[in-house]
């Protein structure tokens, strides 16, 4: 079973940063593609972010020029930092790995970003 580890999260002010992480096995760090989604309770998962075992980033719109994926290989570690946060940017947070081709795929536990004055 591939464990996803997840870091990061909590409490921010509108305007404010945040910082998440994922740890993932280097076994399949280097040939997954790597990325964030995010749920609200009674809505769909939707992709935030994602970093492709080929280097290209993908954004959601909404996310755009505020947020940044970035894929460290030494440390098989995926990061999301998300600047300028917003009320409606509050969700749970779930790193994802999905492998090209096979489509297989591993989620982590998920981390509460919670953007409130």
């Amino acid at each position: 079973q591939v464990q996803l580890v997840e870091s990061g999260g909590g409490l921010v002010q509108p305007g404010g940063s945040l910082s998440l992480s994922c740890a993932a096995p280097g076994s399949i760090f280097s040939i997954y593609n790597l990325g964030w989604y995010r749920q609200v309770p009674g809505k769909q998962r939707e992709l935030v972010a994602t970093a492709t075992s080929g280097g290209t980033t993908i954004y959601a719109g909404s996310v755009k020029g505020r947020f940044t994926i970035s894929r460290d290989n030494a440390k098989s570690t995926v990061y999301l930092q998300m600047n300028r946060l917003k009320p409606e940017n509050t969700a749970v947070y779930y790193c994802n790995a999905r492998r090209p081709i096979t489509d297989t795929q591993y989620w982590g536990q998920g981390t509460q970003v919670t953007v409130a004055s």
